[in-house]
């Protein structure tokens, strides 16, 4: 059986980075196939990917929340059939809605899949911003998630990181979430945190089974003199608990009814309303992308330029993702990612056109066309 890992996260929070950190770190041995949902109608990310052997299949015909899920059934069964992977990785667009491609992939056989690691990496930096902003799309791919990874935590002060995390806790109680630098941590550990091994609720379950395994070897010792009946449905503190289908550990019964989630409340989901009665929009309403193709020979000091320039929201629109690959005036290429008040441009390997890509909202297509120099 094939597992399926999701890696949801707001625009510019490090996807691409961190599955790059797994398939390096933890995943070795693992036949892999990696797919991915462009927002916009350039894909940028897969040529990132190529470089490291993995397969990739894009589909930018569309934005994840609105033409995901027949496109994307029919991409995961042409996966499963043309390459049989240990694991598929999946990697959203970053304004699409986590629930969207779960459900896209619980649509699929499930004897032939199984619904392994839901991740959402969120930037610590930018989080306050983007839940106030884009609170729709961010809001569900951190409700949704059961490990949330923290990117840029080595930028901040403990106390930002703490509010950070408060925040999140808002939406998600459960979810695991790591607040380490990444370079401190090694791949696998991060995959434990994922697939839930090494939590918290794990070590607990341990001391758990540790305490009465200790308590049972005292009465059989006579130690406390007490008489103990154990009876099903009963823990060693001697309060009986039911478990019932649909009940969890915590003794809380939860009800999982088509159109409900696993936080035990119950959501209707019309089209564009959900259970609150608030309008839910689709990416495409709110986000616009921009991408181009282009033969332009840029210096890193151009490019710079260019990239500092997009901060200027009055001239170009809110722009909340930039990133591509160009050909440099010294023969190499020049990578670039760019989030806002954040550029990062470093060398990569030459690819057979350049191309960038641009989100946002209410951007000007014919000014970013000026500014890269490709009217």
């Amino acid at each position: 059986m094939t597992k399926v890992d999701i890696f949801s996260g707001f625009l510019g929070a490090g996807k691409t980075t961190l599955i790059k950190k797994l398939i390096e770190e933890a995943y070795r041995g693992e036949k892999l196939v990696l797919i991915e949902n462009e927002f916009g109608e350039i894909g940028v990310d897969g040529m990132f990917m190529q470089e490291a052997g993995i397969e990739v299949t894009e589909m930018n015909s569309g934005c994840i929340c609105c033409s995901l899920v027949g496109d994307f059934g029919k991409a995961l069964k042409e996966v499963l059939t043309r390459f049989s992977p240990d694991r598929i990785l999946v990697e959203p667009s970053g304004v699409g809605k986590l629930s969207d491609v779960i459900l896209a992939v619980q649509n699929v056989d499930s004897s032939l899949i199984k619904l392994n690691g839901l991740t959402t990496v969120v930037d610590a930096k930018k989080s306050k911003m983007y839940m106030k902003n884009f609170g729709e799309f961010f809001n569900n791919q951190v409700e949704y998630a059961n490990c949330i990874i923290l990117s840029r935590t080595e930028e901040l002060p403990e106390e930002k990181i703490a509010q950070c995390i408060s925040m999140l806790r808002e939406y998600n109680q459960e979810a695991t979430i790591i607040s380490t630098p990444w370079n401190q941590l090694e791949g696998k550990q991060i995959l434990e945190a994922i697939e839930q091994r090494n939590t918290l609720k794990t070590e607990l379950e341990i001391l758990s089974q540790q305490t009465k395994m200790h308590d049972k070897h005292k009465h059989r010792e006579g130690g406390c003199g007490h008489e103990h009946h154990h009876e099903h449905g009963e823990c060693s503190c001697g309060h009986e608990h039911h478990h019932e289908h649909g009940e969890c550990s915590c003794g809380h019964e939860h009800h999982h009814e088509h159109g409900e989630c696993g936080c035990g409340h119950e959501h209707h989901h019309e089209h564009g309303e959900c259970g609150c009665g608030h309008e839910h929009h689709h990416a495409e309403d709110v986000f616009t992308s921009w991408g181009t193709e282009t033969a332009r020979v840029f210096s890193r000091e151009a490019l710079e330029q260019a990239l500092t320039a997009l901060n200027d929201s009055a001239a170009y629109g809110l722009i909340l993702r930039a990133k591509g690959a160009l050909a440099s005036k010294d023969g190499q290429w020049l990578y670039f990612d760019y989030v806002p008040e954040e550029t990062n441009i470093r060398i990569g390997k030459p690819s057979v056109i350049g191309r960038l890509c641009v989100i946002g909202t209410r951007i000007d297509e014919q000014k970013l066309k000026t500014l890269f120099g490709v009217i």
